[in-house]
């Protein structure tokens, strides 16, 4: 399976990159992991709705060039709420399905423009709350981790 984690802006503080090289590193035993940083625009403090959708378009171009048509696209956005168990269950049956290439997408932080959300086939929600986009990497890959655990019937802590 080869799973693309496809996301805006560039990761800053050495502890994020340390736990994404980690997930990435224990990932390579089930998966082939690519990880795509699209750039971002700069948000203007107080940006019109108008502005921020232009912003929004502008990385969503930028998102779309890297989403091969054969990729099963899931969009982190308000959606369905999986448990860890959930998740690896949907991992697993796309692959049973025939789906052997996955695109998470992590927009940026004022979040995805109206086209990637068109091109998703799923959207996923880790919680009603907010979190930072970069921390955002590392609990997706934790918790794509955890699913071929699961998959593979590997302890992993509950």
């Amino acid at each position: 399976m080869k799973i693309t984690l496809i996301t805006v802006g560039k990761i800053k503080e050495k502890y994020l990159k340390d736990a994404i090289a980690e997930y990435s590193k224990r990932l390579s035993k089930y998966c082939k992991l690519t990880i795509v940083e699209v750039a971002d625009e700069k948000t203007p403090d107080q940006a019109s709705e108008t502005v921020e959708e232009a912003i929004r378009t502008k990385e969503g171009e930028r998102i779309l060039k890297v989403i091969k048509d054969d990729m099963y696209v899931i969009t982190l956005e308000i959606g369905a709420m999986l448990s860890s168990e959930e998740l690896s269950a949907k991992i697993e049956k796309l692959g049973i399905q025939g789906k052997s290439s996955i695109a998470f997408i992590i927009g940026g932080s004022i979040g995805l423009g109206k086209t990637v959300l068109a091109r998703s086939d799923y959207a996923l929600s880790f919680s009603k709350m907010t979190f930072p986009h970069q921390l955002m990497r590392v609990i997706l890959l934790e918790q794509i981790y955890r699913s071929y655990r699961i998959i593979n019937a590997e302890p992993y802590h509950k």
